[in-house]
């Protein structure tokens, strides 16, 4: 990397290139397009020159205008800021309005959620209390049975008990 033979190509290319920069610069060289080359350079440095000369007169020209013009500009960069200003705060306002019927609807959402939970809830509840209403009319129906049997069986009971008191007498 850092040998001699890497150096000597670099050294022989920057010849080159200076040998051929030459006839560029030279204006009297024989080579038409190179001097034509030197030329269009040149004038374009005139002319961005005479150019740059125009524009420094025409500034030095409008001395009272110039700061009309600069006061005026200042002028409407203030009114234009001061209604950008003016957006920004009606955007924040639009923004904060959004926001609050965002937060509204959300808990809109959470209460709505809240009653479906206690609906479900409440639903449960209610089928726990049907079902332990059937299994009680079940059992108020076998008790009503079970009163009808005691009730037979004590009649039988007393027409027993009057026919053996008619046998053993």
């Amino acid at each position: 990397m850092g040998g001699k033979d890497d150096t000597e190509p670099d050294v022989v290319e920057v010849k080159e290139a200076r040998h051929e920069r030459l006839p560029r610069l030279d204006p009297s060289s024989t080579n038409p397009t190179l001097s034509d080359t030197f030329n269009d350079g040149a004038s374009s440095r005139t002319s961005a020159y005479t150019r740059r000369e125009n524009r420094l007169a025409s500034l030095s020209s409008r001395t009272d205008d110039g700061d009309k013009d600069y006061k005026k500009l200042y002028e409407n960069a203030v009114s234009e800021n001061e209604k950008l200003k003016a957006k920004l705060r009606d955007a924040k306002l639009e923004l904060a309005d959004i926001k609050s019927k965002l937060e509204k609807a959300a808990q809109k959402q959470d209460k709505s959620l809240d009653r479906s939970s206690v609906l479900e809830t409440e639903k449960r509840e209610k089928r726990a209390l049907e079902r332990k209403l059937s299994e009680m009319e079940e059992e108020l129906k076998i008790l009503t049975d079970l009163k009808s049997d005691n009730q037979r069986l004590k009649d039988e009971n007393g027409a027993l008990i009057r026919v053996i008191s008619k046998l053993s007498k």
